[in-house]
């Protein structure tokens, strides 16, 4: 695919050169600023003036003769080159190289001139450091020689001569560095170290060599096969080679572009990706350089220039065409000509244009890589989707427009599978981006229209969206979530933006079945959880009535589950709640076990509250089944475990309610917390007939209290059992295991009293056993607790006799060592090393602080 690169533009046209005069031919050329030099074959060299002009985007050139100078050969000439510093043209006619004024092309006064060169180039990057002095290499007529001259304004100097293994046909310069085309290769030689270094093969007789300097220690060449070749210095490529027709005669650089010209056509490639850009057919051309960035062309007859057209118009033509790659390597190329605030701003719109044109294809990948590397007003893609951008959004496109697309209709034309995946593709693009730096200034913007795709595909994370930190657009997402019937999103968003009410009207109408929504199944238990929390306690009591009604179990966590921080608040204090509650039995049970059971509140109140709902629930339950009930079961448990538990019910309140009734065991209960443990253990022997009951009656009316307290009791049930106005065998049974299933639990002694002399001793074995076990066990731990005792006592005595030590023996004789005084008196002070003082003499603050004394009587 072609690319217009460059235009060709007439610069000095066949009438201006040579006017009448037909056998005049264009030999050379050599422009240096605005000065066009031309030599011809008939020994002449024209002088023009080039001014360049532009009207209607449309660049022209004006060429204007200054003179032309004979040089008094009959010989062609051959090369120019200007040499702007000295004011000098070089001009080769007739193997000689002379020196000549670039205004007036007079010859320099001493006549100076360079003989026997067959052509001659310029060192462009001359190691001389000389700014009045040009390097000029020649291939000489000498065979296989190259020479190096200096040429300053008025004079020439030869300062180098190398020989070469090949006559040389065309030579370029860079440095130290010859580039040779010889006979039948190409080498880089070293004229300062004459090292040379081979390139590849080349036979000068069957194609013109090309030999030219493009860069920095590199050159491009003319090799085999067509191909131009890239070579540096050290003899290696650093760029692929460019395909040319087989008979190319010349070439020119202008960066990015290779220029070259054959018998017919002048080809345009790109030194970055080697591709053949742009094709002008251009017959009789014979001539290619260029010149400080002008590409000049020239025929026997004219002079033509190929003018580049802005990198940028190049760009935006490889975009039309779609030929994203070619363009963002042209578009990276560009920034060596184009300042860097002005290429980063035509950087990122390029980019951002082919991440559009990848977007076109569905190519999302590629056009979210651009997007993102462009820094893209994400508006501008949400801008393609209908309705998306919120109404109040302030966006207009970029002009020029970065696409050539209305909207995604028009994109897609209208295939619902093509639209489908770019949206799907927007979703995940503005779930990337909205919490990046792509997003500052227009969060809502994208928020809103994330929203709107969300919804519209039925999307899973438009819960996520809406219970996490966003910034939708209330009331562009409120009508399009209603428009996609939406109603519970629709609520979390009125949450989000702290109209509650608004929510919960719109989640009840949906449990209520007044519209339709099937986001949530369990709403109801949702809407629960979400006033449990909800801090609006107005709103709290405005709903409390509607959750009870739907379900008494679930409704009452409104109340249960609330925070701490809430709980304290006037508003919700139990009386209150219980007050809601009295129409609601079950909820009421609930929360009151809830402050007895789980806040473990000591109020009187709840506690009897709670035990007169449970029996109440026992009682009316015992009166309508006489099956195994679970209700009953498990309400008669928890009735059994608050009397037993609790110690702060009304127990005589409680008692005259069960008076009457059949629940022994509740009876025994409230007597135990009585005290009354005789009528408990009545109740449940002869009553309820529960032996295994009345044991663990004793057993949990006994926790946390002493053996004795559990004793008695035990004793006082074996009483009950053998009481002596009852014969009842399987009373006389129940006692018989009491006895030998708990013989810990007992005085045997006071046991032995009371069995009737007529029970067996084998009857008896267990207990027995166990008791006399019990007994031997408390002596021998009775025996060991004395030894220890003893030992430790015995302990503590030897150290007493070691803390003793030796006697000392005190008598009149013994002399105080402080005053030297006798003692008169028992009491003393001694000394660790032995002395002995009077105490009133210890006490005296001049004795030495480091003795310590032990007093002595």
């Amino acid at each position: 695919m072609s690319l217009k690169a460059f235009e060709l533009v007439p610069a000095v046209e066949r009438e201006m050169l040579m006017g009448d005069k037909a056998r005049i031919n264009v030999e050379c050329i050599e422009c240096c600023g605005k000065n066009l030099y031309i030599g011809t074959n008939d020994c002449f060299v024209y002088h023009f003036l080039l001014e360049e002009k532009i009207s209607a985007e449309k660049v022209t050139f004006a060429a204007t003769k200054q003179l032309h100078k004979y040089l008094g050969f009959k010989k062609a000439v051959s090369e120019l080159k200007a040499a702007s510093a000295l004011n000098r043209l070089l001009v080769l006619c007739d193997n000689t190289i002379t020196l000549v004024n670039m205004m007036n092309l007079e010859p320099i006064p001493t006549g100076a001139r360079i003989k026997g060169a067959v052509t001659f180039t310029v060192n462009e990057n001359p190691m001389s450091g000389d700014p009045f002095c040009v390097e000029v290499c020649i291939i000489s007529v000498k065979r296989r020689t190259i020479q190096m001259f200096m040429v300053y304004e008025d004079r020439v100097q030869i300062v180098k001569e190398v020989s070469t293994p090949e006559q040389p046909c065309a030579v370029a310069v860079d440095g130290h560095y010859l580039c040779l085309a010889l006979t039948t290769q190409y080498i880089i030689l070293n004229y300062n170290t004459g090292i040379s270094q081979d390139l590849f093969p080349y036979c000068s007789d069957e194609k013109r060599p090309i030999v030219k300097r493009i860069g920095r220690q590199e050159f491009l060449l003319a090799g085999p096969g067509g191909l131009g070749m890239f070579a540096t210095v050290d003899g290696i490529s650093q760029r692929a080679p460019v395909h040319w027709s087989e008979n190319v005669i010349g070439a020119a650089l202008c960066f990015p572009y290779v220029v070259a010209l054959d018998d017919e056509f002048i080809t345009v490639h790109s030194m970055l990706d080697q591709l053949l850009k742009q094709t002008l057919s251009f017959k009789e051309g014979h001539i290619l350089q260029d010149f400080e960035g002008k590409v000049f062309v020239a025929t026997n007859k004219g002079v033509y220039i190929l003018m580049p057209l802005p990198l940028e118009r190049q760009i935006q033509d490889l975009l039309s065409s779609h030929r994203v790659e070619e363009a963002l390597i042209l578009a990276k190329a560009a920034r060596r000509n184009i300042p860097k605030e002005k290429f980063q701003v035509m950087y990122k719109r390029i980019l951002q244009q082919a991440g559009f044109i990848h977007f076109a294809q569905l190519q999302f990948l590629e056009a979210k890589e651009l997007f993102r590397s462009g820094q893209l007003d994400v508006r501008e893609l949400i801008s393609l989707y209908p309705f998306l951008l919120p109404t109040s959004s302030s966006f207009t496109r970029s002009h020029p427009p970065l696409h050539e697309y209305a909207d995604l209709n028009q994109l897609t034309q209208g295939d619902q599978e093509k639209m489908t995946k770019c949206k799907r593709f927007l979703m995940s693009y503005l779930n990337e981006v909205r919490s990046t730096e792509v997003a500052n200034g227009y969060k809502e913007d994208i928020d809103t229209a994330l929203l709107k795709l969300y919804a519209e595909a039925n999307h899973e994370s438009l819960l996520d969206l809406l219970v996490s930190e966003n910034f939708c657009l209330l009331t562009d997402s409120a009508t399009w979530l209603e428009k996609h019937k939406k109603y519970f999103a629709l609520g979390l968003l009125h949450h989000y933006n702290g109209q509650d009410a608004a929510a919960l009207q719109l989640w009840v109408k949906i449990v209520n079945g007044d519209i339709q929504d099937s986001t949530r199944s369990d709403l109801y238990e949702y809407i629960v959880d979400f006033l449990t929390f909800c801090s609006d306690q107005e709103l709290v009591w405005k709903y409390a009535e509607w959750v009870l009604q739907k379900s008494e179990e679930v409704g009452v966590q409104i109340f249960t589950k609330r925070p701490l921080e809430e709980q304290g608040k006037n508003s919700f204090n139990p009386d209150n709640v219980m007050n809601c509650l009295n129409k609601y039995p079950k909820s009421l049970v609930k929360y009151l076990e809830y402050l007895v059971l789980d806040k473990k509140i000591k109020k009187e109140k709840y506690h009897t509250h709670l035990a007169v709902l449970y029996l109440e629930t026992v009682l009316k339950l015992k009166s309508v089944t006489t099956d195994n009930c679970v209700e009953l079961t498990e309400t008669q448990t928890k009735l059994r475990s608050l009397l037993q538990k609790s110690d702060f019910y009304r127990i005589h309140f409680i008692l005259d309610k069960i008076k009457g009734t059949d629940l022994h065991m509740e009876r025994a209960i409230l007597y135990g917390k009585l005290e009354e443990h005789d009528k408990a253990l009545h109740i449940l022997v002869h009553e309820s007939k529960d032996f295994a009951a009345a044991e663990d009656y004793c057993i949990w009316s006994s926790e946390s209290k002493d053996l004795p307290y559990r004793q008695r009791l035990f004793h006082m049930l074996l009483s009950v059992y053998l009481n002596p106005g009852s014969s009842d065998c399987e009373l006389v049974m129940a006692a018989v295991d009491l006895l030998n299933n708990h013989a810990a639990e007992f005085d045997a002694a006071r046991v032995l009293q009371l069995v009737p002399d007529s029970w067996s001793v084998q009857l008896l074995s267990p207990f027995l056993t166990g008791a006399m076990r019990e007994s031997i066990h408390a002596k021998r731990m009775t025996q060991i607790t004395l030894g220890l005792a003893k030992a430790e006592n015995l302990i503590y005595k030897h150290d007493k006799v070691k803390l003793k030590g030796s006697p000392v023996i005190l008598s009149d004789k013994k002399l105080c060592q402080v005053c030297q005084s006798p003692f008169c008196e028992p009491a003393f002070v001694r000394y660790p090393n032995g002395g002995m003082v009077h105490t009133h003499c210890a006490a005296n603050r001049l004795m030495n602080p480091n003795m310590t004394h032990h007093s002595q009587t």
